[in-house]
């Protein structure tokens, strides 16, 4: 995910891992410290509630955090670890090989999973890790690495669920997502008025949520982090991006990129994705393979210190447990596992049987905490930089209240290879803003729908308003909304789960039904002809 305004470490905002863009001059600056007086008392007391820390023998924790940990390590036991029993299977769904292409859907398998990867792999993978890494040390990588293993079995829930009660329109599109499992399924395992009338206060509320952040994190941030890096690495305030006009031109040939895709639906956002993704994902793990390899000599001692620092004392917030709590802290905000946001693309597919989503969606955390997280983590400590080093030292010498922006970290070990690794940086940044942007647009188009019909008109108005805040977001940082937007996203986990344990025997239901069908031939490999491709 890359809105990861709590995930610096055990500390709340202000936000200490993202450059910031340059406050706007005259009349903006007026009406965004409007919006932000208005915005701040709103925002400080529900961050205050949602992101509220516990202690835990001497260590803050978040517990919203703590409440999507504990769901993934419940969904693990409670499905027999399917993450690793089934990882073999899941990769099979997502070529296709067990799904015709007339079957009912919109997108294949694997524009499925990269619409939903689109919307978590971002900023928050490069600057994220680079300040967790900062606060609670090398071992910090290895509690993300096990809290995106366990945070693959609530992505299997909650996305068979988004298929099983999806709803399939007269012109053949789909619509998805925690506002429609909540709605149906709630009602459905509690059938009577109370059941019905809490599916469907839960449902609109999700709704309201997601909409929300579709409009402010997943649109107005991403813009306006977007020209920050790009700002940055063309010389800054002297730069070819440094005038006032800059941010307002970049807005709109933005707005320009993104309504493109946006207008065409959920097929036009898969083929987009379907080729983003995987690109993004190889230019960025290419570039930290390379660092890795320059450094080569470094990877046993970093690996040992990443071993080492998971269960000794080391790190800013509060020593090997620390080092834990930031590790699930960035897993948790970075895969949105539990969020229910993943669900609205995945439900999208070309599938009868629902748990084949299920399996096709757990892949997704691996690909966005274990494999990009990490690779961003073992980068960082294999350089070793100065400037990493000195982070930490006056991290700890403030309790933590005084981080280095992470993105900068990230961005000097980068820099120990060649000089310019920084613009390969800001590229990856670049398409990992645009890919989320874009595929929050449809996550808030379908809350959108659900709140206020689905016809052409109302999805038109929605989306000429969504585009035209990519504009308003590359101007205007608006720190509190964005702040208030967050909050909001993880109030909806609250909710969410609270759905998932009370459909998880629907779940089961489905898995085995899938089961049955593979062992008595009933659902066999299709021939490549007839598959639902990449």
């Amino acid at each position: 995910m890359s809105h990861v305004t709590h995930a610096a470490g055990v500390t709340s905002p202000p936000r200490t891992d993202v450059l910031a863009a340059p406050p706007p001059p005259g009349v903006l600056a007026d009406i965004e410290n409007t919006i932000n007086s208005v915005f701040d008392p709103i925002s400080s007391w529900l961050s205050s509630v949602v992101f509220y820390e516990v202690s835990v023998f001497g260590a803050d924790f978040p517990w919203i955090v703590a409440w999507l940990v504990l769901a993934g390590i419940i969904f693990t036991v409670y499905f027999g670890f399917v993450q690793f029993r089934s990882f073999a299977l899941a990769l099979k769904i997502v070529r296709g090989k067990y799904t015709r292409r007339d079957e009912p859907g919109e997108i294949t398998h694997f524009q499925a999973l990269a619409s939903a990867l689109s919307g978590t792999v971002g900023l928050g993978n490069i600057a994220g890790v680079g300040v967790a890494v900062t606060i609670g040390g090398a071992g910090a990588t290895f509690w993300m690495i096990v809290a995106g293993l366990l945070s693959m079995a609530t992505k299997f829930v909650e996305c068979t669920l988004g298929v099983k009660y999806r709803e399939v329109h007269a012109d053949g599109t789909v619509s998805g997502g925690p506002m429609h499992y909540l709605r149906m399924g709630v009602a459905e395992r509690i059938p009577n008025g109370f059941g019905r009338v809490l599916g469907r206060v839960l449902a609109a509320g999700a709704a309201v949520m997601i909409l929300f952040f579709g409009v402010a994190g997943g649109n107005m941030f991403q813009a306006n982090q977007t020209f920050a890096q790009l700002r940055n690495v063309t010389g800054g305030e002297e730069g070819m991006l440094g005038t006032g006009g800059a941010a307002l031109a970049f807005g709109v040939i933005l707005a320009l990129v993104v309504g493109a895709v946006v207008f065409g639906g959920i097929k036009s956002i898969g083929a987009v994705t379907g080729r983003l993704v995987p690109a993004m994902a190889i230019i960025y793990v290419t570039a930290c393979l390379i660092v890795i390899a320059v450094n080569i000599s470094q990877v046993p001692s970093a690996m040992g210190l990443i071993i080492s620092g998971a269960f000794t004392p080391e790190g800013v917030a509060g020593g090997a447990l620390g080092a834990l709590i930031v590790g699930f802290q960035r897993a948790a905000f970075s895969n949105e596992a539990g969020l229910g946001s993943s669900p609205i693309a995945h439900s999208a597919v070309r599938t009868k049987n629902p748990a084949t989503e299920g399996y096709v969606a757990l892949i997704e955390p691996f690909v966005d905490t274990v494999i990009i997280c990490t690779m961003t983590a073992l980068t960082i400590v294999i350089a070793g930089t100065p400037f990493w080093q000195q982070a930490q030292a006056t991290a700890f010498a403030s309790g933590g209240e005084d981080v280095a922006d992470g993105v900068i970290v990230t961005s000097d070990a980068f820099a120990t290879v060649l000089p310019w690794f920084p613009y390969v940086l800001a590229l990856a940044v670049l398409l990992f803003a645009l890919s989320t942007i874009i595929t929050w647009g449809y996550y808030g188009q379908k809350a959108w729908t659900y709140l206020f019909g689905k016809n052409m008109l109302s999805e038109r108005i929605y989306q000429v308003i969504f585009c035209l805040f990519v504009i308003v977001g590359s101007v205007l940082t608006l720190g509190s909304v964005l702040d208030f937007a967050d909050a909001v996203l993880f109030l909806l986990a609250v909710f969410n789960i609270m759905g998932l344990y009370v459909m998880a025997p629907v779940v089961k239901r489905e898995v085995a039904e899938f089961r049955r069908k593979l062992r008595s031939g009933e659902v066999t490999e299709v021939e490549p002809s007839e598959r639902s491709m990449l």
